[in-house]
């Protein structure tokens, strides 16, 4: 059974079982299209940072200032021991083996970007469960949004696909607020255009990497049918620039197997109906769909980059919690 169709812009299930998102394009629902006023109501299940900023204010080359946190962990290198170290940082181990005092130095933690690079395709635009793909990505940038300003650092965002734009990252709530508006705009452009605006994800990824300062937060939100050849290398190459996770938006049925019945796909060119009476052709169509998320995750694997799969129908604090924790632990040590 050839499913070409299947990178589609929305579907409805003809079985009352599935519990479909409902066709409701056109106005800001929640389900089918992203809800600005949702996305900054999330703000209030936005994790706080592990550890607080402490906000002293530095000038920096070039007359910037930046907010400085602290001593910072960052381990630099170790010298001999001087009048007035601090005591506390003295490297006991050098210390033994030269027999002479030695103090290490730490590279003082400034504030850094939060980069959240969102996929606009068509197929994001696709949901069985609760809400479109599309509209879980839009939850989950809002999400890492609020908790990188509660940290302290600036936050911007790059949409690819059928809409090409970025927001460059700002610090504090304005930030936030502007990046969240720029998604809720992203999605109403999304919907509209042109059906061959199809962007490679290693162009995106190259794009990403020259609007990324070195050294920033990089995530990716996509469902993966964007994947090409070069994508793995560039997320390698992005990841060595910059600190890169990836948020892999899957729906229910990509992975698990419908139940059996006839189901009615909604595309551009009218509507399919797909009768799934056996196991065999359930298992075709979920492996189908299942093509784009899967892709993704092994492109992440063969580059080391770190991912998380979130369904549509999961809460983005349930999904990205223990790799944004681990993102801040990798920050601290």
């Amino acid at each position: 059974m050839t499913i070409s169709w299947l990178r589609t812009l929305s579907m409805t299930v003809s079985s009352p079982s599935m519990h479909p998102a409902e066709n409701r394009i056109g106005r800001a629902d929640g389900v089918t299209r992203v809800d600005l006023a949702e996305l900054i109501a999330l703000r209030a299940r936005a994790g706080k940072p592990l550890m607080h900023a402490a906000h002293h204010r530095i000038p920096l080359a070039g007359g910037h200032v930046s907010a400085l946190r602290g001593r910072g962990m960052d381990y630099a290198e170790s010298r001999i021991y001087q009048t007035g170290d601090d005591v506390r940082n003295i490297d006991w181990r050098r210390t033994a083996r030269s027999g002479k005092w030695h103090t290490k130095l730490f590279q003082a933690e400034r504030e850094r970007a939060l980069l959240l690079l969102l996929d606009t395709h068509a197929t994001m635009r696709f949901g069985t469960r609760v809400r479109y793909k599309s509209v879980a990505a839009a939850r989950a940038a809002a999400w890492l949004a609020w908790g990188c300003v509660r940290g302290g650092d600036r936050v911007g965002a790059m949409a690819f696909g059928n809409v090409r734009a970025a927001v460059d990252p700002q610090a504090g709530t304005r930030g936030a607020l502007g990046v969240l508006g720029a998604i809720a705009r992203w999605d109403g452009q999304a919907q509209v255009a042109a059906a061959d605006a199809a962007e490679p994800l290693s162009a995106a990824l190259d794009r990403a990497r020259r609007m990324a300062p070195p050294g920033s937060q990089v995530w990716l939100l996509s469902d993966g049918w964007c994947v090409d050849a070069a994508a793995t290398h560039a997320l390698a190459r992005l990841a060595r620039h910059a600190e890169l996770r990836a948020v892999v938006l899957a729906d229910p049925l990509e992975q698990a197997l419908a139940p059996s019945g006839s189901y009615v796909f909604e595309t551009p060119a009218g509507k399919q109906r797909v009768a799934l009476l056996d196991a065999t052709a359930r298992t075709g169509l979920r492996d189908r769909l299942a093509h784009g998320w899967r892709g993704l995750t092994a492109a992440c694997d063969a580059a080391a980059v770190p991912w998380v799969l979130q369904v549509t129908s999961a809460e983005p604090d349930a999904c990205l919690t223990p790799l944004w924790r681990a993102r801040s632990r990798r920050r601290r040590a």
